[in-house]
């Protein structure tokens, strides 16, 4: 006995069709770039980075078992506006994969110029005949700078001691999955009195430090998920931990040795202002990020052990 045939079962989605459906679900959301997320999601699900992937999807490649499913779970966290970073457990950060998620700051793509500008003068320092060199990343949060400063100048052949500081336990655990596996020291203290037994020796201090004014507001829901102890500097025009910043970056720097500062786009001339009249500094400059705004503060330690502003008076 015969009985009527089965339904055919729907052929799943491609790739190419899961993808569209995705940018049309995060543009809705208010995703910014809801394409390039779109395709970083569905690399993730693959596992491949995205050009790889890509080259799947345009050949009309079809999910695996259970890819579809994660796919779509994977946009809807996206969708409610949870950074792409912490979707994926992961942020590129100049070369390097760090894991990131709840609790830590997710670096940003212009802190990068900080890192490079930390290795030309690392270079510099090493030319000088100072091997190895001493590098102190103060408020490390994922550890970002520390790992592709070690990484860097390490593939340089320019041998470094990095230490790393974070006072927060939270981010601290982050810093140490990402520092761990490039031989990068962390101390979980205080950046503002952190390194007294390197008092006098550090070559680089680098720092990302909290630095928002206490009235602004992050425009992007995303970077409103990072947490509060990294975002905002103290004070009124954010100021308090930068300058904090500088007082022991003039205490842990040997004479000619360098100190590498991100800051609000507001704030350059008052540090640079504040940094010159401490006379604990030397060729202060501010240094513009890719999009042209002032964005980094960079000086030489002065000669003199005894400079003014190093007792903690400095000012803007």
């Amino acid at each position: 006995m015969s009985g009527a045939p089965s339904p055919a079962r729907p052929e799943p989605a491609d790739w190419s069709r899961l993808v569209r459906a995705a940018v049309g679900t995060l543009a809705e959301a208010g995703v910014e770039a809801p394409r390039v997320d779109a395709e970083l999601l569905a690399a993730h699900v693959l596992g491949q980075d995205r050009g790889s992937a890509l080259a799947r999807i345009l050949a009309g490649a079809r999910p695996g078992p259970g890819e579809a499913e994660e796919f779509a779970a994977l946009v809807g966290r996206r969708a409610a506006r949870e950074p792409l970073q912490h979707v994926t457990g992961a942020a590129p950060f100049h070369g390097l994969d760090l894991a990131v998620g709840p609790g830590v700051f997710v670096p940003r793509p212009e802190t990068e110029t900080l890192v490079d500008e930390a290795l030309r003068r690392g270079a510099v320092r090493a030319r000088q005949g100072r091997r190895p060199l001493v590098v102190l990343d103060l408020c490390t949060g994922s550890g970002a700078i520390a790992a592709a400063v070690a990484v860097g100048l390490r593939e340089r052949g320019i041998p470094a001691q990095v230490t790393a500081v974070e006072l927060d336990p939270v981010a601290a655990g982050w810093a140490e999955r990402n520092l761990t596996p490039h031989g990068v020291a962390l101390r979980q203290a205080d950046a503002l009195v952190a390194g007294e037994d390197l008092a006098g020796s550090v070559d680089l201090v680098l720092s990302n430090p909290p630095y928002v004014p206490d009235a602004e507001e992050p425009p992007q829901e995303e970077a409103r998920r990072d947490p509060s102890l990294a975002l905002y500097g103290g004070g009124e025009r954010g100021l308090d931990v930068p300058l904090g910043i500088l007082r022991r970056a003039a205490v842990l720097l040997r004479p000619g040795g360098s100190v590498l500062m991100e800051h609000h786009e507001t704030q350059g001339e008052e540090l640079s202002a504040a940094a010159s009249a401490s006379g604990a500094f030397a060729d202060v400059r501010v240094l513009p990020d890719p999009a042209g705004r002032d964005r980094f503060l960079a000086a030489r330690r002065a000669p003199a052990a005894d400079a003014p502003g190093v007792d903690g008076t400095m000012s803007p």
